[in-house]
């Protein structure tokens, strides 16, 4: 088995001395937009932005998980440097940030594993990737040492989300798993454009339609880095008897910088049952 994952963004992404990370969280944390739910979350869709940029809308998500607990957690993320066909999943002991190690849970990883051809353990789109990364030091303040698993999307075919929603649902059925898919929403149009862009994406999110959302996507009517993620996560959290979802935050980075010619769209949402 290979080692643990160094943090490949710590000093990018956010910040890389543990002292400051764990205070610029909290404070997210703290001054995040508070949305009660009342119900048994399933899901998140939560930005992987450096923290400048998306920090306050992944807080918004991570906040919801305050006096909460699970047996583990399961981020799924696009590949932004590399392609391959299929999903794959850290065959290693670990991920490390500058929090800590966040242990593998390696009885679901072998699950996943061995339930569909496409989701295979290998380092392959791990390495220097920053969509699951980047989720840990929030679910680490959230939810202390609870594991994960680490699972990058190489592609995002129809196929692909398919299936590792089925994947999702069947390994997690009958566990007490939060599942958390990685996403930023469009790039690098003008402010009103991107805004009209993600509209488009929030409503089916907030609908809870992961086909439309899927559809529009094929045809490129929206945009969505992580929409693969979403999708597999909508579709497996509904599997697993999440009937509503919630837009939590939503903005993009001219709402941050103020420069608004090209921009970055940010959402957090949160997938769940009625109690």
């Amino acid at each position: 088995m290979s080692a643990a994952r160094e943090a490949a963004v710590a000093g990018l992404f956010y910040p890389e001395l543990k002292s400051v990370l764990e205070k610029e969280v909290d404070e997210y944390l703290l001054r995040a937009k508070v949305v009660r739910i009342d119900g048994t979350i399933r899901g998140l869709i939560c930005p992987h932005a450096g923290y400048m940029y998306s920090g306050m809308t992944a807080a918004a998500g991570y906040r919801l998980l305050k006096g909460r607990t699970y047996d583990a957690v399961i981020v799924v993320g696009p590949s932004h440097r590399e392609y391959f066909e299929g999903a794959t999943i850290h065959p290693g002991t670990s991920y490390k940030t500058p929090l800590g190690e966040v242990p593998i849970h390696e009885e679901l990883r072998e699950m996943l594993a061995k339930s569909h051809s496409g989701i295979r353990l290998s380092e392959h789109g791990h390495t220097m990737e920053h969509s699951v990364e980047v989720q840990l030091p929030f679910l680490q303040r959230a939810l202390g040492r609870t594991p994960f698993v680490p699972l990058v999307m190489g592609d995002q075919r129809r196929e692909s989300c398919v299936a590792l929603a089925k994947a999702l649902a069947d390994a997690c059925r009958n566990r007490n798993v939060l599942l958390v898919a990685s996403s930023d929403l469009s790039h690098y149009h003008p402010y009103g454009e991107a805004v009209d862009l993600d509209k488009r994406v929030v409503a089916d999110v907030e609908a809870f339609r992961p086909e439309d959302l899927l559809r529009k996507l094929e045809l490129e009517e929206v945009e969505a880095c992580g929409g693969g993620p979403m999708v597999s996560v909508m579709l497996a959290s509904r599997s697993l008897g999440a009937e509503c979802c919630k837009s939590l935050f939503y903005c993009n980075s001219g709402d941050v910088t103020g420069e608004k010619d090209a921009v970055v769209g940010y959402l957090s949402a949160a997938l769940f049952q009625d109690s």
